[in-house]
């Protein structure tokens, strides 16, 4: 049972959540809870099935009686997959989905069989079903999203790099090779504990993984070829890993003609009608971004090279924030509907 007041003015959309006791479900569970326009009919987790969802999340104290379950046959208009990667495709493939029902899968598992636009994307997906999927970063792909049935939910490390790039692209102004350096929060490697998540060897250290090899390589590179015909390129990406919960802090440098104002103008111009990416004429830090749907972006350029850093929240509009931003769209509802979310600076 939800405690929280809805306004009755119209039907509530009714969610449902897979993987709700893991750290991105747990976050789309605290934001449909407040969302004015959602009930959350369950929240499914095969690991808590039986245990209050505040035994799990314990902020949630007050704010549901919910129960986590398992199996779900309940009716929904959206359904949120917050499930590992792998296991979003084989929940499809086990429980085929209704007709009206909405899906938006947090995983990696649909991104690269997704449409980037006008066009099919070529990339391997997961094996799945013939569901068409429709890639949901609002920024590049908002038309679309509004009218998909199913959304594949961008990666927190694509999600940041990519709102660093896409004005670039858009203006046909990539040219030359790509180079990031990205540092993630604790929560983006998920609750599992192992040898790179344990408190005792995180705390007070950094790390490199996955150099030039990321996963989500894969997803920033079709989506800057759907703007940007014909780019081939390299994206020299170095992911790290930080001594804090939550955030990724991205620096993306590039060769570019244009002037620093000139690059300002075009960001700005962009992203006039995206609610959540804000372009700072000052230096920027993750304390402004973190527990918000925000991407804060900072523009610095030195001689020929152009230096974009780039802020979220690796769980907000890295995840779950991203995911119900994707959903007040397809349900014709403002982007900042229930995602109006307050930085914690101090």
């Amino acid at each position: 049972m939800n405690k929280i007041k809805k306004m009755k003015m119209q039907p509530l959309i009714k969610a449902g959540i897979i993987g709700a006791a893991g750290y991105t479900g747990g976050e789309v569970l605290r934001l449909l809870l407040h969302h004015p326009s959602v009930e959350v009919l369950f929240a499914e987790s095969k690991s808590q099935a039986g245990k209050s969802v505040t035994a799990i999340h314990s902020d949630l104290i007050g704010d549901t009686e919910l129960t986590f379950t398992q199996d779900n046959k309940i009716f929904t208009d959206v359904l949120f997959l917050c499930l590992g990667h792998g296991e979003a495709a084989k929940y499809l493939i086990a429980n085929p989905p209704s007709s009206t029902t909405r899906i938006i899968d947090l995983s990696q598992d649909h991104r690269l069989g997704s449409n980037f636009g006008a066009e099919k994307a070529m990339g391997k997906a997961v094996e799945t079903t013939t569901l068409s999927w429709v890639y949901g970063l609002p920024e590049s792909n908002r038309e679309h999203i509004k009218t998909a049935r199913y959304i594949a939910n961008p990666g927190c490390f694509a999600t940041a790099i990519q709102l660093a790039l896409l004005p670039l692209a858009s203006q046909k102004h990539l040219s030359t090779d790509i180079h990031v350096s990205a540092t993630t929060g604790s929560t983006g490697a998920g609750q599992a504990l192992s040898a790179g998540t344990h408190f005792t060897w995180r705390n007070n250290n950094l790390s490199v993984y996955k150099a030039f090899e990321h996963q989500h390589l894969g997803e920033i590179m079709l989506n800057l070829t759907s703007l940007q015909k014909g780019f081939d390129k390299t994206i020299h990406f170095i992911p790290q890993r930080g001594s804090f919960t939550r955030g990724i802090l991205a620096t993306v440098y590039t060769t570019c003609s244009l002037k620093e104002e000139e690059v300002r103008s075009l960001y700005a111009d962009y992203f006039k009608n995206h609610p959540f990416v804000h372009i700072s004429a000052d230096g920027i830090d993750l304390k402004q971004v973190v527990n918000t749907n925000k991407c804060i972006l900072h523009i610095h350029k030195k001689g020929d090279q152009v230096l974009i850093t780039s802020i979220i929240d690796n769980l907000l509009k890295g995840a779950s924030g991203q995911a119900v931003q994707n959903m007040n769209l397809l349900f014709g509802l403002k982007e900042e509907t229930g995602l109006q979310l307050k930085a914690s600076v101090f």
